[in-house]
């Protein structure tokens, strides 16, 4: 992966800026790319937004639609006049694997189990970062802590979280108030944005192959009504 996006940055340099914004438990680095026309520069109007794909290290499917997702990008500029667009008028920052010491240990070919699921302290990194509802005990690890980071320094406007697993589009909030008193009811969580949240999960479901349709992956995994669900709805 490393590879990768370094040869793709000095093949590219005009659209693509490569930064780490920490290091894991293990010393590998975060590397952040940035897609956009303008990579490195923050410009008043020009939303930031940002992608992370394997905080479970276990689920690489993010990490691997992120990394094709970049190379798409970079290649369609000159000949795709709505990536044109978008790379003109937009900066991508994407964040293809945070947890790379969970992914180092996986075990290939096995989609059951929990090896390399978490960090190499043994920490979730999915539940680790604060928490709205109740307060999070847990003590915050490297990798958290520097997306904590990374966020406090540039405003983005929009994010995405890709996993493996359920074949669905969920949207915040993931839990509810109810989780400061330890009952844990799956009942929908709705953020002010609740429209827009919707939206963007449809939009996003209805341009995959296969998720709005609601079909689950496996019989023991849950189907999913327009291939979307809040997420405290789906489990709090």
């Amino acid at each position: 992966m490393t590879r990768f996006l370094r040869s793709t940055t000095a093949r590219y340099p005009n659209l693509t800026a490569l930064y780490s914004i920490g290091k894991s438990v293990q010393g590998r680095d975060l590397w952040v790319m940035v897609v956009s026309a303008s990579p490195y520069e923050h410009m008043i109007g020009k939303p930031d937004v940002k992608y992370v794909g394997n905080i479970h290290g276990n689920e690489p499917v993010g990490r691997e639609l992120l990394l094709h997702l970049i190379q798409y990008l970079v290649t369609s500029y000159t000949t795709d006049p709505y990536i044109k667009w978008l790379l003109d008028n937009t900066r991508i920052h994407i964040l293809p694997a945070m947890n790379p010491d969970g992914y180092s240990v996986s075990k290939e070919g096995s989609c059951e189990g929990g090896q390399g699921r978490y960090n190499a302290r043994g920490f979730d990194l999915n539940r680790n970062f604060p928490d709205y509802f109740k307060q999070n005990n847990k003590r915050g690890q490297p990798e958290t802590d520097a997306v904590k980071d990374w966020i406090s320094k540039i405003q983005f406007v929009l994010s995405g979280s890709l996993h493996g697993g359920a074949l669905v589009a969920s949207y915040p909030y993931d839990n509810t108030p109810n989780s400061m008193f330890q009952t844990y009811g799956s009942a929908p969580s709705l953020t002010p944005d609740d429209d827009v949240f919707r939206h963007l999960s449809l939009t996003y479901a209805n341009n995959h192959a296969k998720m709005s349709r609601g079909v689950a992956c496996k019989s023991q995994t849950p189907a999913f009504e327009n291939g979307i669900t809040n997420g405290a709805a789906w489990y709090p």
